[in-house]
């Protein structure tokens, strides 16, 4: 990132002083500097409705004023201000003051009486700083849309995947790292004869029996070393005598950590009981 002689020449100014004199030779100094956005009021209870409307690069803000001086300004400006950046230089001729307002947020200060070459040097500064914040924040934004479109497209892309998955076979399974199945699409239960949960082999009283034992063993040590698998054929023999075939396929799924969470797959059936 990087500002140009030109952006802080065109830079927003608003200079903030309840002497007439020091109004009029900062104006006449920034404009021989080439600064082509200056205003400049010598009542402080506008600062911040003028800082709303037209949100200013840059007050420079005198402390001692009548009514309201520069701290309750800067007060002000905190309280309404969307932006966490206070664009701040205050003028005081009290060496006291300087600690107090930068305390109090503003970002530098320039003595009175006025050192021309100072008040030149430390307002192109502070131009330069505040205008690679806006940058960074401008950046930040798109940066963050950028992240919530694509997250948008990946989640198209995975109920598309999906979609076509469950269209392209019998069943799309889930499960989680600890072998329990968190989605299963299709009839599982039909075509398998046991419960969703026990489709990696778990005995119980509802599964049908005559599975092909060694082709199981197989399809489990895939499992247990988080393997891919891809149309793995395994069988069983049904009470009637007649096989089933079945085809699966199967990809472990880790997290952005790299850390495992389970496996993805679809499958088919490649008989069909009479």
């Amino acid at each position: 990132m990087k500002v140009s002689a030109t952006d802080i020449l065109e830079a927003s100014i608003l200079i903030v002083d309840d002497q007439e004199s020091n109004v009029s030779l900062l104006l006449q100094l920034l404009g021989e500097g080439g600064y082509t956005h200056v205003a400049s009021t010598m009542n402080p209870e506008e600062v911040c409705a003028l800082h709303r409307k037209h949100r200013y690069d840059l007050i420079l803000l005198d402390l001692q004023m009548p009514v309201m001086d520069g701290f309750a300004v800067m007060e002000s400006l905190k309280a309404g201000n969307a932006d966490s950046y206070l664009p701040v230089i205050v003028l005081t001729a009290q060496p006291g003051h300087k600690l107090r307002a930068l305390q109090a947020g503003a970002k530098d200060f320039i003595s009175k009486p006025f050192d021309l070459v100072e008040v030149k040097t430390r307002i192109h500064n502070m131009l330069e700083v505040r205008l690679l914040y806006k940058q960074l924040e401008n950046y930040n934004e798109i940066l963050e849309q950028m992240v919530q479109e694509r997250t948008a497209e990946l989640l198209e892309s995975e109920a598309r995947y999906r979609s076509l998955t469950e269209l392209a076979s019998d069943w799309y399974w889930e499960q989680d790292e600890a072998g329990t199945f968190t989605k299963v699409s299709g009839p599982v239960l039909e075509m398998l004869g046991m419960r969703v949960d026990n489709l990696t082999g778990e005995k119980n009283g509802n599964e049908a029996g005559g599975w092909n034992e060694e082709e199981r063993k197989v399809l489990h040590a895939k499992i247990a070393d988080r393997q891919p698998f891809l149309d793995f054929v395994f069988s069983r023999v049904n009470g009637d005598g007649s096989q089933q075939k079945f085809r699966v396929s199967g990809e472990p799924m880790f997290n952005p950590s790299c850390r495992f969470i389970g496996y993805r797959g679809i499958g088919v059936e490649l008989t069909t009981r009479n």
